[in-house]
């Protein structure tokens, strides 16, 4: 059951065709605690049928001790108010514990910075190793400190229950033993029964409070990611093109990032003529990122329209839509497989495709790593595993850029800076094969021209960027202008001084 749930619950989060639950504050809170509670879920079914268990017992030590006397049975009432605690008490801490879910996530992140590979060398020599512990700490208190009042708070009323029980239970010993005048037998009989009374309630009401506070809390978390995931199909009855012929538009496009009323792009109008290849360049922050998530459709614009052959994105399937696209980013995610799946996964159906995979790398410049590798494409990466070993920065980087090229006829071809790690020369003669091949001039797997692609470059580097047909330049969330090199330079604006400066820099 656990790993039904988990992968429930994974399937859950991969369906959702954006990634705002990713990146939202208050949905990650909600994610944190449902992940912790995935792997108690399954023993609900253990607790219920426990639970049964256990009220049976109850109800045979009731019939016992009304055979002695009906008002014995006044002993289940007055343990009503110790149930009603203990099924009251997890609610209460659950949701101290998720008012401070960011704290906890904090504290995780803090740890997994100070104990794992990939911080290790900055953590030793920025020696902040001290600090990130009693951050750490800080962050966890931080959590505890409300749940600990919580949990205080509760206990006092619980014990209070228990004592009222007590109490009852004292006063049908003597009312057995004194008002009946009963035997020894009888007296024994209710001491007995008594006894296992409590332990019985107690691990009933145990049992209720944990089908409380994790079948219930933690059913209701997962019913909100089913509700959430559902909430966000689409309404899509386009398809998608096989080919390109007028390219894509935005119309009016502008965006903010949910839970703040910052623009990141506003009002932005242009054309992405079919078969061309575009830059897109601008100082950091200048919303060059966020351009490339609303074209995979990880985001909806928040007002505007991005046109696909002149069909609204938003009304076509995001899944058919994506497996029309290819690319390689600067975050790229370094996937721990072999190097044959690591390349592989950028297309699935082909992943072990040696000659697809072959081909992908030779088209990202990788041979040189792959030749590097002890056993080639049957590596394991990563040095944590078995036989993995361990590649630097800018080898990852031509890996991730050969998973993006897996793809032999996307009509959308991203580069977001996926060659930061590599030199400039290196850089130039990629995006220089790249640019050739979407014009149908060389490589004919990457042949662009038959497709209608659209590449999209987003380099600093203008020595790479003035080989576009388009160059698109944002700054600050607008678009401030539009044309070719030639064109921009000659424009004399924004473009031009920022070339201008590189340019120099290289002299």
């Amino acid at each position: 059951m656990t790993i039904a749930l988990e992968s429930h619950v994974a399937g859950l989060q991969a369906s959702v065709a954006t990634i705002e639950h990713h990146e939202r504050p208050e949905y990650l809170d909600r994610l944190a605690v449902l992940r912790d509670q995935v792997f108690v879920l399954d023993h609900m079914y253990m607790s219920l049928f426990t639970t049964c268990g256990w009220i049976l017992r109850l109800g045979v030590t009731l019939a016992l001790l009304a055979w002695i006397h009906p008002a014995l049975m006044l002993l289940g009432l007055f343990a009503l108010p110790a149930v009603g605690t203990s099924s009251w008490r997890p609610g209460v801490e659950r949701a101290a514990e998720e008012r401070g879910a960011q704290a906890t996530r904090l504290a995780r992140h803090l740890f997994m910075t100070a104990t794992t590979a990939p911080p290790g060398k900055e953590v030793r020599v920025t020696g902040i190793g001290e600090r990130l512990v009693e951050k750490r700490r800080e962050a966890w208190e931080r959590w505890y400190a409300p749940v600990a009042t919580a949990r205080v708070g509760s206990a006092a009323w619980h014990t209070l229950a228990w004592a009222v029980f007590g109490l009852a239970y004292v006063g049908a010993v003597v009312f057995v033993s004194s008002g009946l005048r009963a035997g020894p037998g009888d007296v024994l009989l209710v001491l007995a029964a008594g006894a296992r009374l409590s332990a019985y309630i107690g691990a009933t009401v145990g049992e209720i409070g944990f089908l409380r506070g994790i079948w219930l809390d933690g059913s209701r978390r997962m019913a909100w990611l089913e509700d959430y995931a559902t909430s966000l199909v689409e309404d899509a009855d386009l398809p998608v093109p096989e080919r390109l012929t007028d390219g894509i538009r935005l119309e009016n496009v502008s965006f903010a990032y949910p839970g703040t009323d910052k623009l990141v792009l506003q009002d932005v109008s242009v054309r992405l003529p079919a078969g061309s290849v575009v830059a897109v360049v601008g100082e950091n922050g200048a919303g060059k990122t966020t351009l490339i998530k609303l074209l995979c459709k990880l985001y909806a614009p928040s007002s505007g329209r991005v046109l696909v052959d002149g069909a609204d994105l938003a009304r076509m399937p995001a899944d058919d839509w994506r497996a029309r696209l290819a690319g390689a980013f600067q975050d790229f995610f370094r996937f721990e497989f072999r190097a044959r799946q690591s390349v592989g996964v950028g297309d699935v159906p082909r992943i072990d495709d040696s000659p697809a995979v072959g081909s992908a790398i030779e088209r990202a410049g990788a041979d040189d790593v792959v030749a590097q590798l002890i056993a080639g494409l049957e590596t394991q990466l990563g040095p944590t595993w078995p036989d993995g070993v361990e590649v630097s920065f800018g080898q990852w980087q031509k890996l991730a850029l050969a998973r993006g090229f897996m793809r032999d006829h996307p009509l959308l071809l991203v580069l977001d800076e996926p060659t930061a790690a590599l030199d400039a020369e290196t850089e130039h003669a990629l995006f220089e094969r790249y640019a050739a091949a979407a014009h149908g001039d060389g490589d004919v797997a990457l042949d662009g021209a038959k497709d209608g692609r659209i590449t999209i470059l987003v380099s600093h580097r203008f020595s790479t960027v003035r080989m576009a047909d388009l160059i698109v330049v944002l700054d600050g969330a607008k678009l401030v202008e539009v044309g070719t090199h030639d064109d921009l330079v000659r424009a004399g604006g924004q473009y031009a001084e920022l070339y201008g400066i590189q340019e120099a820099a290289y002299r």
